[in-house]
């Protein structure tokens, strides 16, 4: 046995590796079967069936780090998920990228059957086929610098735009469409991007439908503490530019799903949305700068 298996390894089949750098994407897919132990991910007890073995699966095939593994095999390819349908209209792209920071990327499906794509998976010609079958991808959308990494060579094999906001722009600076300002901007059919400078000087949330938030690195679900939360510990630009700018936005979104690329996925009704994300501007009117601490972050 490699001496790089950790120890539960040695008594079950499934693990986490020591390549695990605790980004959560894995305790999202497969609660109470991955857990948060000592600063990583660890696999909490072995699958008692096939349900929970698709669990596994699902986060074997999103870690970006390929670190959620098999002592007897590998993972079944034939058990990825990915793009898994969240529900009619949203799927998540699964098979996070290194380059993108771990963030979660998903396929949005509109009303007239195109599809656009926000930030993105890990590059390669297989999976961009395998996210073309859900239908013509027109736009990928990215909410900020830090997951742009792949955003052109998707759209060029999907022919479709790329879409950054200006202050993240040097990111991309080859991007077909860019965002300007504060001011609300129609995207797409039904898609409203909300310009949200704080944790980068661009960053930009994307609402479909008055129903679909995807929020990037703004804000995220977290099971910690049971609400939406900021990441204050790694804002990139300004804590204070993040508090103005949901100050200026909150009362203009409507939403029932949030989708962030960091930290839990989550959906309430409407109005609770609203009640957390004014509970939460209030909170983060509070916050003052501090140093950057990935440990910090309340997932």
């Amino acid at each position: 046995m490699d001496d790089a298996h950790t120890a539960e390894s040695t008594a079950a089949d499934w693990y986490v590796d020591e390549r695990c750098n605790n980004c959560d994407v894995a305790r999202q897919l497969a609660p109470g079967l991955i857990g948060e132990v000592d600063g990583r991910s660890r696999v909490l007890r072995q699958p008692r069936d096939e349900a929970e073995e698709r669990r596994l699966h699902a986060a074997a095939f999103a870690c970006h780090s390929r670190s959620i593994r098999r002592t007897s095999h590998r993972p079944d390819p034939a058990q990825d998920p990915f793009p898994l349908a969240l529900d009619d209209t949203v799927h998540l792209c699964g098979h996070n990228s290194p380059h993108t920071a771990a963030a979660n990327s998903y396929v949005l499906r509109r009303p007239s059957g195109t599809l656009m794509m926000v930030d993105t998976p890990r590059w390669s010609e297989s999976l961009a086929g395998r996210y073309e079958e859900l239908g013509r991808i027109t736009d990928v959308l990215l909410t900020h610098q830090d997951h742009a990494a792949h955003g052109r060579r998707y759209a060029d094999r999907f022919g479709a735009r790329l879409w950054i906001h200006e202050g993240d722009l040097a990111a991309s600076p080859e991007a077909d469409r860019i965002l300007r300002g504060t001011g609300t901007v129609e995207v797409g059919e039904g898609v409203l991007a909300h310009p949200l400078p704080g944790h980068t000087r661009g960053s930009v949330l994307y609402v479909a439908d008055e129903r679909y938030c995807f929020s990037g690195d703004s804000f995220y679900w977290s099971r910690a503490t049971g609400d939406i939360e900021v990441a204050e510990s790694v804002t990139w630009y300004s804590i204070t530019e993040l508090a103005a700018s949901l100050a200026h936005t909150v009362d203009r979104l409507r939403f029932e799903w949030l989708l962030p690329g960091h930290g839990d996925r989550k959906r309430l009704p409407a109005p609770q949305m609203a009640e957390r994300m004014r509970a939460l501007t209030a909170r983060v009117q509070e916050m003052q700068p501090r140093p950057i601490d990935f440990t910090a972050v309340r997932w």
